[in-house]
């Protein structure tokens, strides 16, 4: 049944225009979700190579002040020179402009490329303070700023990943701080920063952050990840910075998972063996009676026919004898 049939044709038209007007929104709400949804989906883990290793890479130097220890590797090249080591607390390998720290900046420059091309992305509009972010790519033509708490919610995905990028610079303030919640890392949390970076004082911040010039971390703040600077120097001071790692949470899940259901496995075939084996005894002993029953029931035919034919024996003596005393008298 046509519907048009039954309308007007001006209310036909009024129809046909808010149908196409409500579909056109529809159309344009569903893309927009799309897009924010790709944006975050789109996030994959930045490989760092071999400047995994490394908690401060550098290109023009490194310079400390007050007592700092970097948990993990150092190194900086083309310039070599640190200063402040007397201070500097290393767990890690000092490679100043080695050959490891060489391969190191090559593999840097790979890295930031790559973050710097991730997408597509949501925009960064605002002071990152204050919000709550799930996984994906967010971008700011400009600087990114934090001012307060950042939290970072991975929604119980251990391996989702968070790139930030950002157009010019990336300024922490004083006190603030990175939050991760269920199940966020650190290991998957990156910054790539198209200057430079500056860390406040006594801030707690949390990512690798790669940035194409230098990299100031003032007096207190501590890091959980990586200070990576392509081209400029790194500045230290009264810090603590820890190398991040992932923890391998789903693949050892796994492995339980894998080895309950093999012991499961094997309780139920030792099972089923007891009981076939319990069922063939039972059937050899039912074999065994009933053969003896029949032995004992032949047995007893036997001598009740012995005993039959004894009867009939005595019964002839019998009556032999009363015939021979009737012949005798």
């Amino acid at each position: 049944m046509k519907l048009s049939k039954y309308l007007p044709r001006a209310r036909r038209a009024r129809f046909g225009a808010v149908s196409v007007t409500t579909l056109a929104a529809l159309f344009s709400t569903g893309l927009l979700i799309a897009l924010v949804s790709g944006a975050q989906a789109a996030a994959t883990s930045v490989p760092l190579g071999t400047a995994d290793s490394f908690v401060v890479l550098a290109g023009a130097g490194i310079t400390n002040t007050g007592p700092t220890t970097l948990n993990g590797d150092l190194g900086t090249f083309p310039t070599t020179s640190i200063s402040g080591t007397g201070t500097l607390t290393v767990t890690g390998a000092n490679h100043a402009g080695d050959a490891v720290t060489q391969g190191a900046k090559t593999d840097l420059v790979t890295a930031y490329n790559t973050a710097a091309g991730e997408g597509p992305t949501t925009p960064i509009v605002a002071d990152l303070g204050g919000q709550n972010l799930t996984p994906g790519v967010y971008n700011s033509a400009s600087s990114i700023g934090l001012t307060g708490t950042l939290t970072l919610n991975a929604g119980g995905d251990p391996s989702a990943v968070f790139v930030f990028q950002a157009g010019s610079s990336l300024t922490t303030a004083s006190a603030s701080e990175i939050n991760l919640v269920n199940g966020a890392q650190t290991c998957n949390v990156f910054w790539q920063v198209g200057s430079s970076a500056t860390l406040g004082t006594n801030s707690r911040f949390r990512g690798s952050i790669l940035a194409l010039t230098s990299i100031t971390a003032t007096t207190g703040a501590t890091i959980e990840g990586r200070l990576l600077a392509r081209n400029g120097a790194v500045t230290l001071d009264t810090n603590t910075i820890t190398k991040s790692t992932c923890a391998g949470v789903t693949a050892t899940t796994a492995t339980s998972t894998t080895t309950t259901a093999t012991s499961t496995t094997t309780i139920a075939s030792t099972t089923t063996s007891a009981t076939a084996s319990k069922t063939t005894a039972t059937a050899k002993k039912a074999a065994a009676a009933k053969k003896a029953a029949a032995a004992k029931k032949a047995a007893a035919a036997k001598k009740a026919a012995a005993a039959k034919k004894a009867a009939a024996a005595t019964s002839a003596v019998a009556r032999e004898t009363l015939r021979r005393a009737a012949f005798t008298g």
